[in-house]
């Protein structure tokens, strides 16, 4: 399970307000995403890891939360 759709952001240079909106809310999200995983990195978590990956997914919630609980 995914957990939802997935948002592409659009693309071209005369973007209708709704769409600039749309890839506002886009970065943002995805902003958050890639400080999670950087956080994830510098910890080298992935790497030493050696459990199933329900557990890993587990895991990296947890330091999501974290990550939002220190911002």
């Amino acid at each position: 399970d995914a957990g939802g759709p997935v948002r592409v952001p659009f693309r071209g240079r005369r973007l209708k307000r709704w769409k600039r909106r749309h890839n506002t809310t886009h970065a943002k999200n995805r902003c958050v995403g890639e400080q999670t995983m950087a956080t994830l990195k510098d910890w080298r978590l992935l790497r030493k890891l050696r459990c199933s990956t329900n557990r890993i997914t587990d895991v990296v919630k947890a330091v999501l939360v974290l990550h939002h609980a220190s911002a």
